[in-house]
């Protein structure tokens, strides 16, 4: 009895200490006031703000950090001195090429009339100022009185700020004529998690922050119009959303506009601008802000059915779009996601390329947003799973453009390979800022990240995939994920230990080579001999082809998986003995005669990034 009580009590204590862990996770939250009076012939504009901080952690904090995003559009900041030394492996919208053949970085050419800067003029708490360093992009505020744990203060803040040349996402006058491209363009409280402050300078790479609700009032020209990421609470009395009889004495009118549970406010405003909605059915309110011209308005108009069923395919794969509208803007210098809108370039030239586009900005909107992992340290989570996401939605909106393709990754996959070939890749884990060249920061992020989905597929089957990425979703949304929370999912799920997978995908630069090495015949059975050519471990997919056309597919799994993947609906396995990731070379045997194979290939779905798929193929002489 007592041996029976011990083991009761072992696990009571047990799944308490489960639950308790479970329970542990906390997340800040802040409530932002504006009002905001633009001079947009001047590209300047003044703020005020209260921002009421609740501390959720257990955590007394001492001080604040803010960031002030625009300061970095200046010569010698921290974001002009990475694109001097990045020189011509620097984003190409970031330097200039002159006629020596010589780089210069953009920042460095600015003059005082169009640099960034945002001048805090005044900062206090429950009405005492407070002392305040800036550290360029970084504003560090030290409190009069501590937040406690489970506590909250306000704090009542006014600056200026001057719109930069657009450079980089934000800014004024972009190459299409938009007049205010508003991202960043605020203090933002920094993001304080378990990792602890996140006060990453602003070199020009990705963003993070707190979840809020936004007030904000924009006092403008009469003559613009605004679009935003919120819902706009006043549109009888503003321009372009509806009041087709506006008019005003006013030189100024002022936008109403609020949005709850995201985490960056942003929007754009310009004179020309045309406004335009639709409905997704059990979705939002889709708005069109942009210049409608001869460049724009076929494709635009186009888009609007494409876009419904994104959202409509979205919501049933990966998880309900939580807010009530959502903004297409032109604006961007390419795209940038935020929240409940996206800036982006309004032209294009063919209608998948505009909807590619628009697909992978609003696919952030649940790799970024609803679900916030931090970009500025797991980049490849944010870009990758949304370019994955982004695929998956363009196959289905555009299926004649993978007609040819065994999946909608299989470029993704051959690309990742190819490049890890040439020694150029850096560490996926590596910091947003701190990668080299643009080119290795682009296939960390976008492609190994969604290559990490479409091969994690592969390890553990696709039903357990759509599973894994649903209730990663229902777990996750509205909160500030890492990998490994992913990972404990997706382990759960699967009932598979994928520790091994995600440590050489993210940690390391090892590649995949598996190659059929030797096909012999005995009696009326072949034995096959598969060999890893390099260090990166996987499970095996081997499809073997007869000469009748007939396909037989053969899982061989990794021992250290502790578990295989089960046959699904789209693909049936005869599974084999495990492969111990220790032995170079295996060798199973299958009841098909060798002169009656047609062909032998290795992932011959290129659901791998197999750095030489070349030597994955055996075919009979």
């Amino acid at each position: 009895m007592v041996k029976k009580i011990s083991i009761l009590v072992f696990t009571i204590l047990s799944i308490s200490s489960l639950l308790a862990q479970r329970e542990a996770y906390w997340q800040q939250h802040v409530d932002y006031k504006m009002d905001i009076d633009v001079d947009a012939e001047k590209f300047t504009y003044n703020g005020k703000q209260t921002i009421t901080y609740q501390n959720n952690s257990p955590t007394e904090l001492n001080v604040l950090y803010i960031h002030l995003y625009w300061n970095a559009f200046q010569p010698n900041s921290m974001m002009d001195q990475k694109v001097q030394q990045m020189g011509k492996f620097a984003d190409g919208r970031m330097i200039k090429k002159n006629e020596d053949g010589t780089i210069t970085s953009r920042i460095a050419t600015l003059q005082p009339n169009t640099t960034g800067f945002q001048n805090i003029q005044k900062i206090v708490q429950n009405g005492k100022p407070l002392k305040y360093e800036i550290q360029e992009t970084i504003l560090k505020v030290y409190l009069n009185e501590p937040i406690k744990s489970n506590s909250s203060t306000q704090l009542y803040m006014e600056w200026n700020a001057q719109v930069p040349e657009q450079i980089r996402r934000s800014g004024r006058n972009n190459k299409e004529g938009i007049s205010l491209s508003m991202t960043q363009w605020y203090p933002k409280v920094v993001e304080y998690d378990y990792e602890g402050w996140h006060a990453f300078d602003y070199v020009g790479r990705e963003f993070h922050g707190v979840f809020a609700h936004f007030d904000i009032s924009i006092s403008i020209d009469k003559n613009y119009i605004i679009g935003a990421g919120g819902v706009l609470q006043n549109p009888n009395e503003v321009k372009g959303y509806g009041n087709t009889k506006f008019s005003t004495k006013k030189n100024k009118i002022t936008w109403h506009w609020k949005a709850e549970n995201i985490h960056d406010f942003a929007w754009a405003a310009d004179p020309d601008f045309t406004v335009e909605n639709f409905d997704v059915p059990n979705g939002p309110k889709v708005f069109y802000v942009y210049q409608k011209n001869e460049k724009t308005q076929e494709l635009w108009e186009k888009s609007k059915p494409k876009v419904s069923e994104f959202f409509q395919f979205m919501n049933a794969k990966f998880g309900t779009y939580l807010y009530p509208t959502y903004s297409f803007i032109q604006g961007g210098d390419g795209g940038m996601e935020y929240g409940m809108c996206t800036l982006m370039l309004g032209e294009s030239k063919t209608l998948d390329g505009l909807c590619g586009l628009m697909f992978h900005e609003a696919g952030h909107s649940w790799f970024q947003h609803m679900i916030a992992t931090n970009e500025s340290t797991r980049q490849w989570m944010d870009e990758g799973f949304t370019t994955y996401a982004e695929q998956m939605a363009m196959q289905n909106s555009f299926p004649e453009l993978f007609e040819n393709a065994p999946n909608a990754m299989a470029e993704y996959t051959q690309n990742l390979g190819k490049f890890q070939k040439s020694g150029q890749e850096e560490l996926a884990c590596k910091l947003a800022d701190h990668f080299e060249k643009s080119n290795t920061y682009s296939t960390s992020a976008y492609v190994k990240g969604s290559v990490y989905l479409q091969t994690l597929g592969y390890i553990v089957g696709e039903d357990n995939l759509k599973k894994i990425l649903l209730e990663y979703y229902n777990q996750w949304k509205l909160k500030h994920p890492t990998d490994w929370d992913f990972l404990h999912i997706a382990q759960e799920i699967s009932g598979m230990d994928l520790k091994w997978y995600h440590n050489y995908m993210i940690y390391s630069t090892e590649k995949v080579d598996y190659a059929v090495k030797d096909v012999t015949e005995n009696s009326e059975k072949t034995t096959i001999t598969i060999e890893r050519n390099e260090k990166f471990p996987l499970p095996v997919d081997v499809y073997v082809q007869t000469q009748d056309g007939t396909w037989n597919l053969y899982h061989i799994p990794l021992n250290t998986m502790r578990e295989s993947k089960k046959n699904d609906g789209t693909r049936k396995f005869n599974i084999q003995v495990a492969w111990r990731w220790t032995q170079k070379s295996y060798s199973f045997e299958i009841p098909i005669k060798k002169s009656s194979i047609q062909l032998i290939a290795i992932d011959a779905e290129y659901r791998t990034p197999d750095s030489n798929f070349e030597n994955n193929l055996w075919k009979p002489l």
